[in-house]
């Protein structure tokens, strides 16, 4: 069983929702972006989604745009984004990491030395945003046998086809975008989400955690209610963009620490 698996597994045995922060490696500088992930995972992150910087990232918002041009500009790509990953995991054997990007890097390496250099850097999950299920079914077969959970998106417009496809190829959980659109939208709509969620998680068998939207804890406790785990990304960069780099770290545990403890009392347990 995975890391991302037992975390998930622990949290449905104590009735818990999970909590999935993003930051873009390199951002606002690697000397700063392990200390990032420890913060993270100290004021209560269950899985950390790890930004890799690409120079396109169409899929992205304002916020996680200009994160991913810092970094760049700071000399981090995907080798560097490993490792610091690989630093990150010999100081935290438990927290469950994913590797978030977009296909050009990886196709720049090539499939298989990605998989085995992230499967050396303690990567437990990939996210490939561009690369949709129907293209990656030997890149998916290649994860699942290095022991890495191959993650995908799905979005309020995907088709039970396309449901039915990524229920074969993931593992791990699956992201559900809870909104049309690029990341940092400010519109969320709860009752869309609890709508969907139990008509893809029918279909599915592993959780579904949502992202999208999410600004602060009464957002995040309001998809705890409807969702396996909360997803948060640009309103941490914004957070880092905000703050003197000296008090980053506090800055952005305190933001988590109140996402998780919103999270933590909504305490409807893990569904199905």
């Amino acid at each position: 069983m995975s890391r991302i698996a037992q975390r998930f597994a622990a949290l449905a045995r104590d009735g818990r929702k999970g909590l999935i922060p993003y930051i873009a490696a390199g951002d606002p500088s690697p000397a700063l972006t392990v200390p990032l992930m420890q913060a993270l995972a100290r004021a209560g992150a269950d899985v950390i989604e790890l930004g890799v910087p690409f120079s396109d990232p169409m899929a992205d918002g304002p916020a996680i745009q200009r994160a991913t041009e810092r970094a760049i500009r700071n000399g981090v790509g995907l080798r560097q984004t490993l490792a610091l990953a690989a630093e990150f995991r010999r100081g935290d054997a438990a927290t469950p990491l994913v590797l978030m990007g977009y296909a050009n890097p990886i196709e720049a390496m090539g499939a298989e030395s990605f998989v085995r250099a992230a499967c050396e850097a303690g990567i437990d999950g990939v996210l490939v945003v561009d690369y949709p299920p129907e293209e990656c079914e030997a890149f998916a077969q290649a994860l699942h046998a290095a022991g890495i959970d191959p993650i995908f998106l799905l979005a309020p417009t995907s088709s039970e086809q396309r449901i039915e496809r990524i229920a074969k190829l993931a593992s791990g959980y699956l992201y559900y975008v809870s909104l049309k659109g690029i990341t940092g939208a400010r519109h969320l709509d709860v009752e869309s989400v609890a709508t969907r969620i139990p008509q893809i998680k029918a279909r599915v068998r592993v959780p579904v955690g949502v992202g999208f939207g999410i600004r602060d804890a009464a957002s995040a406790a309001a998809v705890a209610r409807v969702a396996d785990a909360v997803v948060i990304g640009s309103r941490i960069i914004e957070e880092l963009e905000q703050t003197p780099r000296e008090r980053a770290l506090e800055a952005v545990g305190n933001l988590l620490s109140d996402m998780r403890r919103a999270i933590d009392a909504v305490g409807t347990g893990v569904t199905g």
